[in-house]
This record gives structure tokens, C-alpha cells and sequence, in this order.
């Protein structure tokens, strides 16, 4: 499964984040010995940094929505065991509450089981630092650095909500959005594709007055997550970046919910996002006379799929005003399998222009052997676009090989794919090179299936060929046989009940 968020590793830090860094993750190492994981520790971090901060703004005339008796001032007031015990009641207490509260401390648990190693951390780290004052990128980088070690505790599976940054950043540019434009992750993760949508608007813009700074910050980004500690690490990220509120002044650009559930309510002018893989879901939702629990059905949703990822593309379709423009990552069997993924992709092809697709090399993701696409449309057809409509694809994974520690995938790899994809409708045909091909949509229509899983002779050559090595291999068709033994146990166990029915 992969799911959604960043990676911070291809991004350089400046020297006072790295320090930052490492000054947290020395502590981390000490609560290990207390048997917290490194997600455990980050999300501990994130409480006691939200609690320090509020303090802070009240300090400087911001105010603050803590209750005195949970406040930060309450915390470092106390020791050892009466301190372990306050701060559990603080977190529960705050868990409850609506805004931003109930998203920060949602479900939250004390997991220090040491009430000294608490009091280190209350007093030697968080406490000694002025988090408000330092720069929105010193402190927004180390929390990402933070999230990037816990994308690699491969153990805790924390590597599923991360996406790597260059291609998060890569998407952003070829999406280019505008101050003003609203922007919605419905799978979110920890925030990565609304935290570069907002650092290119701010670089795009730059410099923001308070007024359209206050637009960004409050009123363009909206994020779902399903997990509730997923959503405050977001929540979090985006207000370390000056993003949401940190007070009761404006509601949270994080909604805890699950995003398939109900129909939307808002729509959008942009639309990010990587939802979460896995070719099976637990609910069926059917469009008509379905037998499911009326809660669940989508009756705005195209077809009836049990197929989490065609569900997020329904869904993401159902997020987007007329006009509007959206990139999903995809894994291939959405390209090509038949049935309701088909239906859908009729439907694309159809009603939507400024196709373009992105075909991604294995080695990328946390989650190994994975093969994904990232699909970008708008929403929409003009009567001029009907005559001449093609899907520009780009062929990035013949003859690459990346993975994340040795070869990671870096800003360089993307450069010319966001070239050519941002220059569609200005000399297209002229710029088409090895890897960069289109294919007329109308004859698309018309083939059997309407399958975009397109594929041509990638020629190479030179010293930097690279091939996929025996290790990406391996792991795809390792990959293949689970989901195929998986299916084949199914079967079998559906078989027995029969048998056992007949008896």
C-alpha cells in the first residue's frame, strides 16, 4: 500500500534546521529505551510543540484557546509522576474539544512510560526553545525532517503516507497554482501537496501583504486523513509553515474523516492528491439500488467499484467545479483493467481536457515494487478542444532504476517532463523526444477497453543508462505473487463455505 504525504529527502536544509534536526532526534533515541517508536515520538513531539506555542502567542497578545488548567504553564509547573499524570489528562482532555484541538489531540495517548524521560523532554527541549520565533522555514524544515526519519522506520509501516518530494514538487509546477484558487488533498497524509502548492504561491507571489497572506493561510488549502495521528502530524506541518490556525479564529485545513463516505459538500479549483493503494476496499459503493447502508452509497459516483483507488477518482472528480484541474497518482490496473475502471476512463476521456500522464519507476515509494502514475486533467471540454484532443504521456520509467537510499529520485529526473508538460498548446508536436509521445483521444474512444497504459520503444544509450536492477525485479514480482496468492486463498475460502452450505 502507498499512500500519501512527502519526503524531505532530496530537499537541502539550511544549517539551523539540521541542527534542530538532530537536536530532537537525539532525544528520540532516549525514549527509544522507553519502547516508543519513532511515529510515537513525533507525535508526543507535536503535542508538547502545540501546547509551548499556544503559550507563546498568549504571551505576545495572540490568546490562546488551551483552558488554564491544561496550558503549558500547568505542564512545566509539575514533576515527575504528577507531571506524567497531568499531562495524560491534558491530552485526553484536549482531544475532545472541536477546531483545531480536536485535530492536534484527537484519540491522543501518553505513551512515556517514564515520567523522568517526560520531564526531559517538557524541560530540556521543548521548553528551552522559542518555537514562534523562529523562521516559518528553520522550524517548518526540522518538523519534515522529523516526518522523513519516520518514513523510514519501515517496521511501524509509517512509510505508507509519504510521497517523495521532488515529484510532489514536480506535480505542483505543472499544476502552477494561483493565490486565490482553492486547493484540496482528499487523502492527504501529512500535508506534503498543500505545503508545496503553498510554498510556490508564496514564491509565485512573493512578497504576500497581510490580506492575501490571510487568503492563503485561511481560506485556499483543505486537507482530508482517515488516521487520526496521520492528521494531526498534518495539521501540525501546516501550522509550523504558517498555515491554519493556531487558535479558535478560523476553522482547520485538516479534516479528520474518511473522504469516500458522503458527497462533497465544496468544490474546488484544484485538486492533489495520492490516495491510499490497495486494489480492494471494504465497501462497495453502489449507485443504485444498492443493498449497502444508505450512509455509505455515492449516488454521484459514476459506477459501483469496490476498487479503492477508481473510488478516489470518482471522488476527486466529484471535488472539482467545472474548469477546475486536478493531478492523482495511480497505479497502473486503473489504466487498464476493464469494468468499472474502464467506465471511469471513458468517462476522462470523454469530459476532460490537458490530459496528461506521467508514468513513474519503480523505487520511489516506501512501499517497494510499486508501479504508479500520476494523471493530470481539467475538468471540462471546450468546443475548440473536441476537434484535435491528444494525452501527452511521459514515458519516466524505461530503462530507470531509483530506490530510495542509494539512487534516490532527485529534481533533475522531472526537469524536462515539467517542461514539456507545461508547454502543451505552445509548439507541442515540435517537442516531442524519446520519452514524450501523444495519443489522439478520439481513437482511444473508439479501441476496445480505452486502455492508457501506453507503451512504446524507449531508446537510450550513453554511460547513465541505467536498467532496472534484479533487486526493483524481484520485488514487483514479489509483489504480483502475494496479491495473486492473496486472491487464490479468497477463492479457496469462499469455495469451503460453499461446501460447508451444501452439507
Amino acid at each position: 500500500m502507498v499512500r500519501r504525504g512527502h519526503c524531505m529527502s532530496a530537499r537541502r536544509m539550511t544549517s539551523q534546521s539540521q541542527a534542530l534536526v538532530q537536536k530532537l532526534w537525539r532525544f528520540c533515541n532516549v525514549l527509544r529505551d522507553d519502547g516508543l517508536s519513532y511515529p510515537d515520538y513525533v507525535e508526543q513531539l507535536t503535542f508538547l510543540l502545540f501546547l509551548k506555542m499556544a503559550n507563546e502567542r498568549s504571551i505576545i497578545g495572540g490568546g490562546s484557546i488551551i483552558p488554564d488548567d491544561c496550558d503549558w504553564d500547568s505542564i512545566v509547573s509539575k514533576r515527575g509522576a504528577e507531571l506524567h499524570a497531568h499531562y495524560s489528562m491534558v491530552i485526553n482532555r484536549l482531544g475532545e474539544m472541536p477546531g483545531i484541538l480536536g485535530v492536534i489531540f484527537g484519540g491522543a495517548r501518553n505513551r512515556i512510560k517514564d515520567p523522568r524521560k517526560l520531564q526531559k523532554l517538557v524541560v530540556e527541549l521543548v521548553g528551552k526553545e522559542s518555537w514562534t520565533s523562529l523562521d516559518v522555514d528553520v522550524k517548518g524544515d526540522a518538523y519534515e525532517g522529523l516526518l522523513d526519519k519516520t518514513a523510514q522506520d519501515y517496521k511501524s509501516g509509517a512509510g505508507q503516507y509519504f510521497t517523495a518530494r521532488p515529484l510532489i514538487d514536480a506535480i505542483v509546477e505543472v499544476m502552477k497554482p494561483q493565490l486565490g484558487e482553492t486547493i484540496c488533498d482528499p487523502a492527504c497524509g501529512t500535508g506534503g501537496f498543500l505545503l508545496s502548492a503553498a510554498r510556490y504561491i508564496r514564491k509565485d507571489c512573493a512578497p504576500l501583504a497581510k490580506r492575501k497572506e490571510d487568503i492563503l493561510r485561511y481560506r485556499s488549502l483543505f486537507g482530508t486523513e482517515l488516521v487520526d495521528s496521520v492528521a494531526r502530524l498534518a495539521a501540525m506541518n501546516l501550522l509550523l509553515h504558517d498555515i491554519g490556525p493556531a487558535s479558535d479564529e478560523a476553522d482547520p485545513p485538516i479534516t479528520v474523516a474518511d473522504s469516500l463516505q458522503s458527497i462533497p459538500t465544496s468544490k474546488f479549483d484544484i485538486v492533489l492528491t495520492n490516495p491510499p493503494f490497495g486494489k480492494k476496499s471494504s465497501v462497495r459503493f453502489e449507485w443504485q439500488n444498492g443493498t449497502d447502508d444508505p450512509q455509505r452509497r455515492r449516488p454521484d459516483f459514476l459506477v459501483d467499484s469496490a476498487n479503492k483507488q477508481v473510488n478516489f477518482l470518482q471522488h476527486v472528480l466529484a471535488l472539482m467545479k467545472d474548469g477546475s484541474r486536478a493531478a492523482v497518482v495511480l497505479p497502473d490496473n486503473v489504466l487498464f483493467e476493464r469494468g468499472a475502471a474502464e467506465v471511469v476512463r471513458r468517462h476522462l476521456l470523454d469530459s476532460c481536457e490537458r490530459l496528461v500522464l506521467l508514468r513513474l519507476p519503480t523505487g520511489i515509494f516506501y512501499a517497494q515494487g510499486v508501479k504508479a502514475n500520476v494523471l493530470f486533467f481539467s475538468k471540462g471540454v471546450s468546443a475548440r478542444a473536441h476537434a484535435e484532443r491528444k494525452i501527452w504521456t511521459y514515458d519516466l520509467r524505461s530503462h530507470k532504476s531509483f530506490s530510495l537510499k542509494t539512487n534516490p529520485l532527485g529534481a533533475n529526473d522531472l526537469q524536462e517532463f515539467v517542461e514539456l508538460a507545461t508547454s502543451i498548446g505552445r509548439n507541442s508536436e515540435k517537442k516531442a523526444r524519446q520519452r514524450w509521445k501523444s495519443f489522439d483521444i478520439r481513437l482511444l474512444q473508439e479501441s476496445e477497453g480505452a486502455r492508457m497504459d501506453f507503451a512504446w520503444p524507449v531508446k537510450v544509450s550513453g554511460p547513465h543508462l541505467k536498467r532496472e536492477s534484479a533487486l526493483d525485479l524481484g520485488l514487483a514480482i514479489e509483489a504480483n505473487l502475494k496479491e495473486a496468492l492473496s486472491e487464490i486463498r479468497a477463492t479457496v475460502r469462499q469455495l469451503n463455505r460453499d461446501a460447508g452450505d451444501k452439507k
